[in-house]
């Protein structure tokens, strides 16, 4: 089963807590506002620092310039954007991107990185080990949520951003980076996740300040966004026949969105006043007519919607893919007091809900629900995540990385710029990469706990033990109840059992 096939599947288990983004296109009259969160109020910081809704767990799984546990690979530092795809047996793979060298287009960068220097120094790194350049990192777990590896997939790429998956179950992986006068950086590369095919520079898809991709399984296109205050917002489309894999990624045709007073759309072709694999000045400054986007950062394809999010104006867009129009979908100016403000990664669940990470704010992972309820369901506290300078210098950290596992269960985020080596309690550091665990909507576990009980036969034996051959201690909790943490070992290895039957094959090839 190929990776959207599985999420078609899961989609059904919270098909009734939600409508799909056919509700979403009915409700945009009434833009997302604050309310209360389907999870319930975030509770007191955990051991990792973490606040978060009553049944959920935290662990931290990497530190930036310290080996993966259990691994010899020595984590990325800057961790960006990233994704989860499964793997044949049961478990998954995170993929992360390295934003090094930091994209920051103002004075006193290189205080900003004395400072991380002095911070790792203390912290006893071999300087000489650090990278000089961006790249992408990832993860394998098994079905029980153990790393099992870690491994490079990309290397000697420039500060990579964000991405996005590919349906044949590559990654996507965006430099956000613009020469002066060259325009030979910003480029898009296809990564193997599985590490095995080299990664491949993919000029089609322009060459600018990327920040995010998304493709569209249906229409078969690939949708940019581009992270300037008058960056634009572009659609790839591959030449006829190609799609299914990376051959959909040379020779197709690039375009950006120019939108109407009443919402509807028009794409202008990039090519007819510039190579966009050879560019001789910014795109956005070429196409005349392009409709500007206030920082584009996120992208994520869901049921027939792309949705973006522009940091510079703290709005979320949702474009309708079929009807070809561009609407708001949450502004924080459209309150007094927004829950979510500097609107950054962005991931869907299978039960359609939305989930939106804060560079700035609070440090939150917020949800907007499909009743168009935005509540924080995570935030990161503590002195390990930076400070706020008052300036644009990011010696505050940012939340990063969104994404989650395909059972639907544990949602992956970093702490871009969070210190978690050497026991060192002050950021701002080079990175960590959290998972928290519990019942998402739409996961195996929030299935579980909601089906009907079964009655059973009074048994003429005494039943078995709940966990299998799985040891409760295995199960990524901090401060979670024992009684939590027996429940959910055993409705994952029931949703894992049912996984296992679902699973795509990979012989061959990924499957049509």
């Amino acid at each position: 089963m190929r990776r959207r096939d599985f999420l078609r599947t899961t989609g059904g288990i919270g098909a009734a807590l939600g409508l799909g983004g056919a509700f979403w296109r009915q409700a945009l009259a009434a833009p997302a506002q604050p309310g209360p969160s389907p999870y319930g109020d975030l509770g007191p910081p955990d051991a990792n620092g973490l606040r978060l809704p009553p049944g959920f767990t935290s662990r931290v799984v990497a530190a930036s310039l310290t080996p993966v546990a259990g691994t010899t690979h020595v984590w990325h530092p800057f961790p960006d954007g990233g994704a989860c795809l499964p793997t044949d047996d049961g478990g998954w793979i995170y993929v992360s991107n390295c934003e090094n060298p930091p994209p920051v287009d103002v004075p006193g960068l290189t205080g900003v990185l004395a400072t991380l220097v002095a911070q790792v120094e203390l912290a006893g790194v071999d300087l000489a080990s650090l990278p000089t350049g961006g790249g992408v990192g990832a993860i394998r777990f098994d079905a029980s949520g153990a790393v099992v590896g870690a491994y490079l997939i990309l290397s000697g790429s420039l500060s990579n951003c964000a991405g996005g998956l590919t349906p044949w179950d590559t990654w996507l992986s965006c430099e956000e980076w613009e020469d002066e006068g060259g325009y030979t950086a910003g480029r898009v590369f296809e990564c193997d996740p599985f590490g095995v095919e080299p990664a491949v520079v993919r000029p089609a898809l322009g060459l600018f300040k990327h920040e995010a991709a998304a493709c569209d399984p249906v229409g078969e296109q690939v949708y940019l966004t581009e992270d300037q205050t008058d960056g634009l917002f572009y659609r790839y489309t591959p030449p006829p026949g190609t799609w299914g894999s990376g051959a959909a990624l040379e020779g197709g045709t690039l375009e950006a969105m120019q939108v109407s007073g009443d919402g509807t759309v028009t794409w202008l072709r990039v090519a007819d006043v510039m190579d966009p694999a050879a560019p001789t000045a910014p795109l956005r400054s070429a196409l005349v007519g392009a409709t500007p986007f206030n920082g584009g950062e996120g992208a994520i394809y869901d049921d027939g919607s792309i949705y973006i999010t522009t940091k510079g104006d703290d709005r979320v867009w949702v474009h309708d893919i079929a009807a070809q129009t561009m609407a708001v979908l949450y502004a924080a100016s459209d309150t007094m007091s927004p829950v979510l403000t500097g609107v950054d990664n962005i991931a869907v669940s299978a039960a359609h809900d939305l989930y939106v990470a804060e560079d700035g704010g609070n440090l939150q992972v917020c949800v907007i629900t499909q009743d168009r309820v935005v509540a924080p369901i995570v935030e990161m506290t503590g002195v390990q995540h930076g400070f706020d300078t008052g300036t644009p210098l990011p010696l505050m950290s940012e939340v990063t990385g969104l994404a989650l596992s395909p059972d639907g269960n544990r949602l992956y985020f970093n702490s871009e710029r969070g210190f978690g080596i050497g026991g060192l309690p002050l950021g701002p550091g080079p990175g960590v990469l959290y998972e928290v665990t519990g019942p998402f909507r739409g996961g195996t576990l929030a299935a579980a706990a909601a089906a009907p009980p079964v009655t059973a036969a009074p048994a003429t034996a005494p039943p078995a033990p709940v966990g299998g051959d799985v040891p409760i201690d295995e199960l990524p909790a901090t401060g979670g109840a024992d009684g939590l943490r027996t429940t959910a070992a055993a409705a994952a290895l029931a949703g894992a059992a049912l996984w296992r039957l679902r699973q795509r094959t990979r012989a061959g090839g990924p499957a049509d």
